[in-house]
């Protein structure tokens, strides 16, 4: 049978086709995009994230996960809530008040957020500097306080710290200020003490004692344990001695849980590959910040306030 010259070229154009379409079926692997949400830069939340996609990246074969600075823990629950991103670092009462549709998200109840794991203590620290001659956080009656930003997770522990010791905003002159708001505003003498829920040791405090003598305020044992029995998600905690320049003694408080949160249109597979690098890396973490070394598989559930996802739970499980 003789073979035209257009048979030729549909044959040839097939081949192709058949051969691109091979190609693509065993070339590499499709491409996942994974946004982590952190917190601003001078905070915890920030050298973490960027640490964890580069884990996830190294491990996971086709992942492309980048990390961005937002405005942390409430931001970060809009953000996973409209899809902006696919991991969010939160504070567990946070992430409470969102799937409960209570404080700052009276009313605005985020019901499909999930959590992979609890990494570590979120200390509310309490910083002033020492020549303010303030040592107690009923003598912040009259001060210029930095309560965190509006509507955030600082603001909330400032306001719950306070009212423990009888004070409202009416008893103070509330800042909302960001971390390094609130560390440029010690450091000019514009404020005189500030709240800051992170890791310690925190770059914003570093910032101030590295200029200045700080003072970092104790909340009183009785006060602790009335804030951890009215709200469940507390837990007392120590800032040890030698932390920040200067700061000589422990310092006894209260803490918060960092997490990592996602919503239910994560599948548990990818949640499962996810959890697994993360945890088989924990090197890499704890090099980006002294709190990375808190973050151990074994109490990766406590003080979990969210359903886990099926994929960390198995991981967890194994």
């Amino acid at each position: 049978m003789k073979v035209t010259k257009l048979q030729k070229v549909l044959a040839a154009i097939t081949a192709l086709i058949v051969c691109v379409a091979l190609m693509a079926g065993c070339g590499g692997e499709k491409k996942k995009f994974v946004n982590i949400a952190t917190g601003g830069t001078a905070g915890t939340y920030y050298p973490l994230g960027g640490a964890m996609a580069e884990v996830l990246n190294k491990n996971i074969p086709g992942m492309n996960a980048s990390a961005q600075s937002t405005g942390a823990s409430v931001a970060n629950v809009n953000m996973l809530k409209e899809g902006k991103v696919d991991i969010g670092f939160v504070q567990n009462d946070i992430a409470y008040y969102a799937v409960t549709g209570t404080e700052m998200f009276q009313g605005k109840q985020v019901k499909n957020l999930q959590g992979i794991a609890t990494l570590y203590p979120e200390n509310v620290q309490i910083v002033t500097l020492a020549k303010e001659g303030i040592t107690s956080v009923s003598q912040l009656k009259g001060k210029r306080v930095a309560i965190g930003a509006a509507g955030s997770g600082v603001e909330a522990n400032a306001r719950q710290i306070l009212e423990a010791y009888g004070i409202t905003y009416e008893d103070i002159d509330e800042q909302y200020l960001s971390f390094s708001e609130a560390a440029n505003g010690l450091k000019d003498g514009n404020i005189d003490a500030a709240f800051l829920t992170a890791g310690y040791p925190t770059a914003a405090i570093q910032d101030i004692a590295a200029q200045n003598a700080v003072r970092m305020l104790p909340v009183d044992a009785a006060k602790a344990d009335a804030l951890v029995a009215k709200y469940p998600f507390y837990a007392k905690s120590v800032i040890p001695a030698g932390t920040y320049p200067g700061q000589n003694a422990d310092v006894p408080g209260v803490a918060v849980k960092a997490m990592l949160v996602v919503t239910d249109k994560m599948s548990a597979d990818d949640c499962y590959a996810i959890t697994k690098a993360l945890y088989s890396n924990l090197d890499r973490i704890k090099a980006s910040h002294n709190v990375g070394g808190l973050i151990t598989k074994d109490g990766a559930r406590e003080g979990m306030s969210l359903t886990l996802n099926p994929g960390a739970e198995k991981f967890f499980n194994e």
